[in-house]
């Protein structure tokens, strides 16, 4: 039985990750096993690319390490590891080379893995192998928050109408535009009228779609399953899609895959990254991906419900909270309006 694109993914991370762990100390393989029964593939193969960046660090920049063979290196040793180790670490974070490639990590960057560290030391400081958690104890860095970029009305239809036509399209991708009309109307339509995540996107097989109930049902972040519903207009363009997608002859193992590429393969996310941007120059000067359009549902919904949880709910946040800190400046608006809502005595 061919494999589904989520284990298909599940099996390249696997293999990413049992390669980055070879290059660790060797008692880093229990903090990964420990992993597997609440974390994703992808997630522990993170957790990896940090840690391996980590001692990457020590080794080239902490005359301790430099002449120590890391996978030789006993637990013992992240007691040695103080706090301003962990700071000089974040520093080096912002700059630096490694294999002949330049690696910049902003505010964010850093964040993500000072709590790789803090979630690796806290796991041995749990089981009692060490006695602290010198991550535990850095200040972590001040993410800015940042505006929401995100389409306006006007810019959304201009956007489906431009997919529609192809008449904003360079002459050479015009060429293209009436083989793939129908499967670009689909996803961009499906993005901005659902929300769901490229990855969920991509991910999606023709058996997933539920045209009685109006329904998808996709993996989200995680491997967990839900259900997303659609209205009409993204209905109709995945109906219109689906007549020419059971048309083709999909690669094998393809076979089951909703979206098909040129190659008759799945489509890949990077490719519907490009998808997206060659469309959406043709409407908007904003720098617009799957993402942005996200999360131009996301405010859409919110503007129209003023619940921040049925948005949460709908985007498959786990947790109420980064929905609350994506659109916090939103609800700040509707705020501001509301202090006009009421009056207390009637205008002349």
């Amino acid at each position: 039985m061919a494999l589904t694109y989520h284990e298909q993914l599940d099996l390249k991370n696997t293999a990413q990750l049992r390669e980055l762990v070879k290059e660790l100390p060797a008692f880093a393989s229990d903090f990964f096993r420990a992993m597997e029964i609440k974390k994703a593939t992808n997630t522990r193969r993170n957790y990896a690319y940090d840690l391996n960046t980590f001692f990457y660090f020590l080794r080239t920049q902490n005359p301790y390490f430099k002449d120590k063979d890391i996978r030789t290196l006993p637990v013992s040793i992240l007691d040695d590891i103080q706090p301003v180790d962990i700071e000089e670490y974040l520093s080096f974070l912002t700059y630096y080379e490694r294999d002949g490639q330049l690696h910049r990590n902003h505010e964010e960057g850093k964040a993500r893995k000072l709590a790789t560290l803090n979630t690796f030391f806290g796991y041995y400081h749990k089981k009692g192998m060490i006695e602290k958690n010198a991550p535990s104890v850095v200040d972590v860095p001040r993410v800015k928050e940042k505006n929401i970029i995100r389409l306006d009305a006007n810019e959304v239809a201009q956007l489906i109408d431009n997919v529609e036509s192809g008449e904003k399209l360079t002459k050479a991708q015009k060429c293209w535009h009436e083989k793939t009309r129908a499967r670009d109307l689909a996803i961009i339509v499906t993005l901005l009228g659902t929300g769901v995540r490229v990855t969920e996107l991509v991910g999606l097989d023709i058996g997933d779609l539920d045209f009685d109930n109006g329904a998808m049902r996709v993996i989200r972040k995680g491997g967990n399953e839900d259900i997303v519903y659609f209205g009409e207009e993204v209905e109709e363009m995945l109906r219109n899609y689906l007549d020419e997608r059971l048309e083709m002859t999909p690669e094998p193992g393809h076979e089951n895959a909703l979206f098909i590429s040129q190659n008759n393969t799945r489509i890949t996310v990077r490719s519907v990254e490009r998808l997206v941007k060659k469309y959406a120059s043709t409407a908007t000067a904003k720098r617009i991906t799957p993402h942005k359009l996200r999360s131009t549902y996301g405010t859409a919904l919110y503007q129209e419900t003023g619940d921040i949880y049925l948005v949460a709910d709908v985007l498959g946040h786990k947790n109420v909270n980064t929905t609350r800190k994506h659109y916090a400046a939103m609800k700040e608006e509707r705020k501001r309006r509301a202090a006009n809502v009421v009056q207390l005595r009637e205008k002349e």
